[in-house]
């Protein structure tokens, strides 16, 4: 069994209204040395699968069909043994 961890971030220059709004509400809280703020996903899979490659290969698909919007967004696959 694999386990894998997706993180998935906007690519620079996508506005992300949600960091601007954590930015501000930390700003709020006298939180002064942020220069700014963004907001990403993690999406943990556990996989039946023994080769890495293979699972690579599967997530990869997974990401670009659902999990991420290559468009507007970048993913990193991280995999290890479970």
């Amino acid at each position: 069994m694999l386990k894998a961890r997706v993180t998935v971030t906007l690519k620079p220059g996508v506005l992300d209204p949600q960091g601007r709004a954590i930015q501000g509400a930390l700003e709020t809280m006298n939180v002064k040395s942020l220069r700014n703020v963004r907001v990403g996903k993690i999406i943990e899979l556990e996989m039946e699968e023994k080769s890495p490659d293979t699972a690579r290969a599967a997530i990869k698909k997974m990401c670009e069909a659902l999990l991420a919007n290559p468009v507007m967004e970048n993913y990193k696959i991280d995999i290890e043994k479970a």
